[in-house]
């Protein structure tokens, strides 16, 4: 008979109270599989840590995003947000379900450019475009999304030299009630400077004004501050009507939609309290369609919508390294995975769950990755059960940003799978080795070291 693992006794004091926020057990099932392949398995092959993308999630949260946009909306565009997560293989799936390409860097821009995506079909957002950036794109033809003046009058000289018309639109931001406000990016509403710039576009006649844009934050927990924003937008096209007699071709609302991830300090898991993409949809769509535009007449409404799309499918598998006792008599269990690959659990609790059949004896333990610095730790308090050195946990709804804020530090970063729609799983980044960092750098010849 198989010798099972020895698990220290814990002893838990019971307290008769109501209970908690997650009833009286707080006990997930094991995740064994992701989209039916062992987690176990895809350790072994691939190495740990891994981060682990569902192609069939993707798929499905893109659908349902637009599914719920265009039953509310006659005229609906998504344009997958570059800087969320700009894996190629990642962003051709959202290409290939219909979605634009959303950029605001050149970088980004050129990445676009190689996964195929017709230049006109890319936004260009951003606050640091240069010279030769602008005059690509206005050549190419892609939206250019206007910040500050100096981009403007930048524009302007561009167009005075060449045989192509920038196609534009300025970002807007504004009062919508979500404060801290928004307002390092674009020209504001309430004062005026976005009126001001749409002025000096139209009477210049040197540039097509295609749209209006605003983003107004990120992790937006109040639909109906998009419909606040969609208003003021309407506004801003019907003076542009008004004045110049001129029709805007789309009114693009940006990204900031919240996943399901639950923020460091909720009460309440997010799953639970965050808006749905319905919700932001309808708040939007009916601001748009209640505002003064015309039957037949309701401009395209652009989406950029990122995190809310791509955090769902996103895992990471860790493995167990040890096990501590802090002073306080915490457990303290550290893991192969550092803050330097998840760089979002600063903000947000990642649900955590085992990969293995477990015991009932469960602990509230701090997870530590294995950096040598204090500060980094993926989950100050998650109730786990008293896992092997070797076990596997599975870290969810790590998607979006991760992949892109991700740094090699003391530690190189490990690869990135694909499990496709027909369970086949694809290596989509390959694991960093020494040569990836070696390769980039120069040593003078004075500073080498003869043996």
């Amino acid at each position: 008979m198989e010798k099972k693992p020895y698990e220290r006794p814990h002893l838990t004091k019971l307290e008769t109270s109501m209970p908690g926020k997650f009833g009286m057990r707080r006990e997930q099932p094991p995740t064994t599989h992701i989209d039916g392949v062992a987690v176990e398995h895809l350790a072994k092959t691939y190495g740990s840590p891994l981060f682990v993308l569902s192609e069939n999630t993707i798929r499905s949260s893109y659908r349902k995003a637009l599914n719920a946009f265009t039953t509310r909306y006659p005229k609906v565009q998504f344009a997958w947000s570059y800087k969320t997560n700009y894996l190629a293989a990642v962003c051709n799936v959202f290409h290939q379900e219909g979605a634009w390409a959303e950029v605001v860097s050149g970088f980004e821009y050129q990445k676009a450019v190689d996964n195929g995506v017709d230049p006109k079909q890319i936004i260009f957002n951003g606050p640091a475009k240069t010279r030769e950036e602008l005059e690509t794109a206005t050549q190419n033809g892609s939206l250019i999304h206007i910040d500050h003046l100096d981009e403007l009058y930048l524009l302007m000289e561009i167009a005075a030299n060449s045989e192509h018309r920038p196609r534009v639109a300025i970002r807007v931001n504004m009062d919508t009630g979500i404060y801290p406000m928004w307002d390092r990016f674009g020209f504001n509403y309430e004062d005026g400077q976005a009126w001001d710039a749409l002025n000096k576009i139209m009477h210049s006649g040197k540039l097509d004004l295609m749209g209006l844009h605003t983003h107004i934050g990120t992790f937006i927990l109040s639909a109906g501050a998009y419909g606040v924003a969609a208003a003021k937008l309407a506004e801003l096209a019907r003076l542009l009507k008004q004045k110049f007699n001129h029709t805007l071709r789309y009114i693009d609302v940006g990204g900031g939609f919240a996943s399901k991830n639950t923020l460091k300090g909720s009460y309440l898991p997010g799953s639970d309290t965050n808006p749905s993409i319905s919700e932001y949809a309808e708040a939007i769509s009916s601001a748009l369609i209640n505002s003064h535009f015309a039957p037949g007449e309701l401009p395209l409404l652009i989406l950029e919508t990122g995190r809310a799309l791509i955090e769902e499918a996103g895992y990471a598998i860790t493995t167990v390294l040890a096990h501590k006792r802090l002073v306080s008599g915490r457990r303290a269990t550290i893991i192969d995975l550092g803050v330097n690959l998840l760089f979002t659990s600063f903000w947000y609790q990642h649900p955590v769950t085992v990969a293995q059949e477990f015991s009932q004896y469960r602990e509230d333990t701090t997870l530590y990755g294995p950096l040598c610095m204090n500060i980094d730790c993926i989950r100050e308090s998650v109730n786990l059960p008293l896992l092997q050195t070797g076990h596997r946990l599975v870290i969810h709804l790590t998607g979006a940003y991760n992949l892109t804020q991700w740094m090699q530090f003391i530690h190189m970063r490990p690869a990135v799978v694909m499990i496709d729609t027909k369970g086949n799983v694809h290596v989509v980044r390959e694991k960093e080795g020494i040569q990836n960092v070696i390769s980039v750098e120069k040593l003078p010849d004075h500073l080498h070291i003869s043996g």
